[in-house]
């Protein structure tokens, strides 16, 4: 068996262990080892003496179970991002006048999120003068709809009156 294959075997058992335990961990059996944990705990202390022993072991045992849990929260958080995004990829990909600039979106900057933000912010001020909310589909078309609507186009050009910075977004102007 090669490093490769051992590698890739222990990443499947552990991502199965890990699958196994966040699951335990959200039910209600999960919740329920953790009270009763904590009751014994708690009615022990007078046999111990309420001893530093004592409470060395629920402070050991909860910060052993809290690094832990950490990590299989954002383990269990990243898979469940990364699903939802290729979903949504999925569905922008599909849809008719969609603009497909939002497929794979997570992987742009923080910058270029910003950017996109503000062009989806005057979208949703431009939508919200139309009576029709299934007019608009993209920034570049409601830019251009709203433009022709109101007669803000002359030969390709806007006039002064167009809405301030309703360029559409590409990579110079974004």
């Amino acid at each position: 068996m090669t490093t490769e294959n051992r590698a890739h075997g222990l990443s499947c058992r552990l991502e199965a262990l890990a699958r196994t335990i966040t699951r335990f961990a959200g039910s209600a059996m999960g919740f329920g080892l953790a009270l009763g944990t904590i009751v014994v705990w708690g009615v022990t202390g007078p046999l111990f003496h309420f001893s530093d022993t004592w409470q060395l072991v629920i402070n050991t045992g909860t910060t052993i179970v809290t690094f832990l849990m950490v990590f299989l929260i954002q383990r269990s958080q990243n898979k469940d991002s990364l699903a939802l995004q290729l979903k949504l990829n999925e569905i922008v990909a599909a849809l008719d006048g969609a603009s497909n600039r939002l497929v794979n979106i997570e992987d742009l900057t923080e910058a270029e999120l910003d950017v996109l933000h503000r062009h989806y912010a005057r979208l949703a001020t431009m939508a919200k003068g139309d009576v029709d909310l299934r007019q608009s589909h993209s920034v570049d078309e409601a830019t251009t709809r709203h433009e022709m609507k109101h007669g803000l186009r002359n030969n390709g050009r806007t006039s002064k009156g167009a809405l301030a910075g309703s360029a559409p977004f590409n990579a110079t102007n974004g």
